[in-house]
């Protein structure tokens, strides 16, 4: 493909001699044929030396040797140049032998359900969908169209998922939220976890992640949220639009996240908390309380992320100013 074409259909800038390009690597890695990116400030110097053919970058990045594509969002460009060599496996529509799905099950036009997926009564599923072996949907389960599941991803009963839904491998929507309530014993009584889990359109949740069901009421996940591996989503929370929870952050039952919110790795949330709209949380953050819209928090319990950074700097001076302090005191014949 020719760099002038991939420069005309990201409507980019080329600066530098038109050449073939035949894959994408990242910078330190590319060879001669490949294009490459910057969009992190620290592989700046690397653009200069790197071997790829071309490289994307932005409209104010220094001249380089190599020729560039002078673009707005780097980042977001070479996520769309992957797709053009990306040849992902293709599912045609069928159903395997060894499926088992109910009778009552209702699906859309060019359906793909693959080996040992099951589908039970009253299930409801729009065009186009793949379901990859060992899929599992519960009863009552209605699902837009675009679906895509995963191999072992499952769908717990009465769930609502919107279009264009993708479930990783082993991602698991409407599991039963923990909720227990001890007895007169001090035994753990299970709380039925009665209200579904609802996902909006566009949401990806990727492998072994959770998104429990309620007690009473509706767990949701906004429209074009994206939920990383191994992340759990409490019972009755609610997660707002073009959300993204990465790896391993939990959300504590009843937690509502707001819109276009950032929470790190390893994010923990408490109970009941409420996280407005565009905050950020560091990673390994632990919120306890309410975060303002707009806020970016971090460390335990999570604060203002500019008065952390002040404060870890003064932890990792207190062994010095703990021997100032015993050194004036010594010389005080305290």
């Amino acid at each position: 493909m020719k760099l002038s074409e991939i420069a005309s259909t990201l409507k980019a800038r080329l600066d530098g001699p038109d050449c073939e390009i035949t894959g994408v690597a990242g910078i330190e890695e590319a060879d001669a044929g490949q294009l490459t990116f910057v969009a992190n400030p620290k592989y700046a110097a690397a653009a200069r030396t790197t071997k790829a053919s071309a490289v994307i970058v932005e409209e104010s990045f220094p001249a380089i040797a190599t020729a560039t594509l002078r673009v707005q969002n780097p980042y977001l460009a070479f996520a769309r140049v992957i797709e053009f060599f990306y040849d992902p496996p293709r599912y045609g529509p069928g159903v395997h032998p060894t499926a088992v799905v109910h009778a009552s099950a209702k699906f859309g036009r060019n359906a793909n359900i693959g080996a040992y997926a099951v589908v039970m009564e009253n299930v409801v599923v729009g065009d186009d969908a793949v379901i990859l072996p060992h899929v599992v949907i519960y009863p009552g389960v209605r699902i837009g169209h675009r679906f895509f599941a995963h191999a072992h991803s499952v769908v717990r009963e009465h769930c609502r998922l919107g279009n264009d839904v993708i479930l990783q491998n082993g991602a698991v929507v409407g599991a039963d939220g923990f909720g227990f309530a001890p007895d007169e014993q001090k035994r753990w009584r299970k709380i039925v976890q009665s209200g579904p889990a609802v996902i909006g359109d566009s949401v990806e949740i990727q492998a072994n992640a959770c998104v429990d069901r309620a007690s009473i009421g509706e767990t949701r996940v906004g429209r074009g949220t994206k939920i990383d591996n191994l992340v759990q989503v409490g019972h009755g929370c609610e997660v707002g639009e073009d959300t993204l929870l990465c790896a391993q952050v939990g959300l504590a039952g009843s937690t509502e996240v707001g819109h276009h919110v950032i929470l790190a790795g390893q994010v923990g949330v408490a109970g009941h908390c409420k996280i407005g709209d565009g905050a950020i949380a560091t990673a390994q953050s632990g919120i306890p309380n309410d975060v303002e819209p707009g806020k970016t928090v971090s460390g335990y319990p999570a604060i203002e992320n500019r008065q952390w950074l002040r404060a870890v700097a003064v932890f990792n001076r207190l062994p010095e100013l703990a021997r100032a302090v015993r050194e004036q005191k010594t010389s005080k014949g305290e």
